[in-house]
């Protein structure tokens, strides 16, 4: 398998489960499948089409889009052509899409629908190498061709296929497969060059210890730009044969969860926070005697998985108890919060709070937090059965980490990247001589190599004393706070720390018309003298045992929750932190005088 290439895989897939459903999706309010065999033809003519546009081996193809099955065949279809793909977050402006179709030098761009295609109508007269643009979905415009019309342009298959054929084979493991890019919270986006080898590696290595197979289904919810459900929820579950069903968005997902109720689902921590959420301001409505019965069932799931994360001895007494409260409460959580089928969860892309990873233990599903970037996928993970909380888990089979003399985590591997497209001097500033890649990020390996993140390197704050500061950490901290959606220090060449916080409006809400407190709009809630009083207890309490000098001391509450849109957050919902200290530096100015 890790000889194989994309095009291989699939082609191996389709033969063994031909008739087995691969790729569900919603279209007029219900569920709709195509199998192995489907996906395998739809390729086929689809690489027809492409060739008779010209498209040839080596050139870049652009895919602005959500997930949807149009996405996985173009991308197959790339892969089975030699073709790179330069997938681009569908959310983004479209200055920042047509850098991307520039610096990646694209000739094609697939885009989602009318609202992509205004993009891309755009920026096409300023793009010297774009040549074709194709629309999924909705009507096209002039020089615009449909996704329907390229299938249409293969014909039947025939004597191009074995051609085409011949020229896949020809294509190595080794060969970029993708150009994917940082996200750019800091500088221009870098487009990384993953190889066929480095998308499949992850795969691989985690069937070692992982049981992953036919009859697992996968929701698709993270975007498939995102390094983390490209390798581990698009090229794994086609691997082993599995359904992978595309979720409509982040406002779909929750009814999604209930209908499809996946086997295994992969997301970025901000959504397991929100289930969490969700979870106990329903249980905080409850009638006094359930909510009673509720906080016993979760001190008993959290004392049990506590234990198992130490390794320590559960005893019969905790079992037994453990067992009756599953039945009485846990098990209608675990159905409401996760559908009831998911064997784990997988976290990645950003640190996962440790109260959140304890909520889903304690209710009997495991979050296999994970580690990796996109310049390498998945660095570590833990393991079903294996997994300590706090942690990212053990290196990958076949992945090698350590830790430098500066505490930065060095990680080498076959799933690392060829490069920097076009940036040679940014190559050889990520990954030195013997093939160490220089992550950014700030670590530790602990016993039974075990590796945690303690902070991004970059962003230490420094303050105007020379001490340190790790701002991520005390901002989970902050996060425990029910109150607190999000908390961003700033320090660096100041006095004292100071933050920019958002609150927890729905919580507020909630707490405001208990107290009857009037403040009706969020607006007047961030206001509310009240509401800063309570914040600043919150702050204070998830603050003991800091250090004096990393407690924040002044903080400004705002009236809005941080968005992509708003540029507060990336694609991959992470926070820019420098965007933070620049849109609110009116704030930050008042703090810090």
């Amino acid at each position: 398998m890790a000889e194989q290439t994309i095009y291989q895989m699939l082609r191996e897939s389709a033969r063994r489960f031909e008739s087995r459903r691969a790729l569900g999706y919603k279209e007029d309010g219900a569920y709709r499948y195509l199998t192995y065999g489907d996906v395998w033809r739809r390729v086929r003519s689809f690489r027809r089409g492409l060739a008779s546009l010209g498209v040839r081996r080596g050139d870049r193809i652009a895919l602005l889009s959500y997930n949807r099955v149009e996405w996985a065949i173009a991308d197959l279809t790339a892969q089975s052509l030699g073709v790179v793909t330069v997938p681009i977050y569908h959310t983004l402006p479209v200055e920042q899409v047509e850098y991307l179709v520039r610096d990646s030098a694209s000739r094609v761009l697939i885009v989602e629908d009318a609202r992509q295609l205004v993009k891309a109508q755009e920026l096409r007269p300023r793009v010297r190498t774009l040549e074709h643009v194709v629309v999924m979905r909705g009507p096209a415009a002039e020089d615009v061709l449909r996704f329907d019309e390229v299938l249409a342009r293969g014909g039947p298959e025939g004597p191009m296929d074995d051609k085409l054929d011949r020229q896949a084979e020809e294509i190595a493991p080794d060969e970029v497969a993708t150009l994917i890019y940082t996200s750019g919270t800091t500088g221009d986006p870098k487009g990384a060059m993953l190889s066929h080898r480095a998308l499949l590696h992850t795969g691989t290595a985690a069937r070692e210890f992982v049981r992953l197979d036919e009859t697992d289904v996968f929701l698709s919810f993270l975007p498939l730009c995102h390094i983390v459900e490209r390798v581990g929820g698009h090229y794994l579950p086609l691997s082993v044969g599995a359904l992978i069903v595309y979720s409509e968005g982040p406002f779909a997902v929750a009814g999604e969860i209930a209908d499809v109720r996946p086997t295994v689902f992969l997301c970025v921590p901000r959504l397991y926070e929100n289930v969490q959420e969700k979870v106990m301001e329903h249980a905080a409505r409850l009638p006094a005697r359930r909510r009673r019965v509720f906080g016993w069932a979760m001190r008993v799931g959290r004392e049990y998985a506590e234990r198992r994360s130490r390794g320590a001895t559960i005893g019969p007494a905790l079992a037994l108890q453990r067992r009756a409260a599953d039945q009485i409460v846990l098990e209608q959580v675990r159905r409401k919060a996760t559908g009831g089928r998911v064997r784990f969860l997988v976290s990645g892309g950003a640190p996962l709070g440790s109260e959140t990873a304890l909520f889903f233990e304690s209710i009997g599903v495991t979050i296999l937090e994970g580690y990796g970037l996109t310049e390498c996928p998945v660095i570590a993970l833990n393991r079903p059965g294996r997994s300590r909380l706090g942690t990212v888990g053990e290196p990958l089979p076949g992945l090698e980490a350590r830790i430098a003399d500066d505490g930065e985590i060095h990680a080498r591997g076959p799933s690392l990247m060829r490069g920097y497209f076009g940036k040679p001097e940014a190559t050889a500033e990520a990954i030195d001589g013997e093939g160490w890649f220089n992550t950014g990020d700030i670590g530790e390996i602990g016993p039974g190599g075990f590796l945690r993140i303690t902070d991004r390197k970059k962003d230490i704050i420094v303050l105007a004393n020379g001490k340190n500061v790790a701002p991520q950490p005390i901002e989970a901290r902050l996060k425990r706070s029910p109150y607190i959606q999000e908390a961003v220090l700033i320090g660096d060449r100041q006095s004292v720390m100071v933050a920019i916080v958002v609150p927890a409006f729905d919580r507020l809400r909630h707490w405001a018309a208990e107290l009857g407190v009037e403040a009706a709009s969020a607006e007047a809630l961030a206001a509310h003298p009240d509401v800063k009083r309570l914040i600043k207890a919150e702050i204070d309490r998830c603050s003991e045992g800091l250090a004096d000098f990393e407690r924040v001391r002044r903080f400004a509450l705002v009236d809005h929750a941080f968005t992509i849109d708003g540029g507060e957050l990336t694609p991959t919902l992470k926070v820019r932190r420098r965007e933070v200290a620049r849109l609110y530096a009116p704030l930050i100015e008042q703090l810090v005088r």
